[in-house]
């Protein structure tokens, strides 16, 4: 399976009636190395601007890749190197999406993801990989300060969090099953 972290653009084909993209395609991922079989979507609302969630992964035997977008708003999406022995171990890469820009992000196993909501009332719709489950569901501090992510919310302001994300541990406290796999993290965009 691929690891790299991709800013995928998927095109549009517009008129006058608005437009049309294909968002999801077998053959076209696999020719990006994305060979992930995608078993359940995934759809959250946020009604205020400055939700945040994550950082989230799941271990194995359920760890999963993730496909994200944004339908509605715009939010700041974020992947995190959890891949003990990894030399990128602990850095993040993050972009925008938007319904308006159709950006796509994919998160491969061994990364944390989680995003903040730049919009009021943004909507993110994401495939994974492998199901739910909740014995497997793992989480790091969103402003661990050793990862350092750079969450772009108003100076001063809190981000809204679930009681569950406020209590995350920290990266050094991560026994991380995940491993390096020889693709250090970088932001491919295709």
């Amino acid at each position: 399976m691929n690891s790299k972290v991709m800013l995928l653009r998927p095109k549009r084909f517009g008129d006058d009636r608005g437009w049309f993209t294909e968002v999801y395609n077998e053959k076209t991922f696999d020719g990006y190395g994305i060979g992930d079989r995608f078993v359940q979507d995934n759809h959250s609302l946020s009604v205020p601007a400055g939700t945040l969630r994550g950082l989230h992964f799941q271990t194995p035997p359920f760890a999963q890749a993730k496909l994200v977008r944004c339908i509605r708003g715009r939010i700041f999406d974020v992947a995190v190197d959890i891949r003990r022995n990894s030399p990128t171990f602990g850095r993040w890469v993050g972009a925008t999406l938007s319904a308006e820009n159709g950006n796509q992000l994919y998160v491969p196993v061994g990364f944390a993801h989680g995003f903040v909501t730049l919009e009021p009332s943004s909507e993110v719709t994401y495939k994974v990989s492998n199901l739910y489950s909740a014995q497997n569901d793992g989480g790091i501090l969103w402003n661990d300060t050793e990862i350092g992510v750079e969450w772009p919310l108003p100076d001063g302001v809190p981000p809204l969090l679930s009681p569950k994300d406020e209590r995350q541990p920290l990266l050094r406290d991560f026994d991380s099953p995940f491993d390096y796999d020889g693709d250090p993290l970088e932001l491919v965009e295709m």
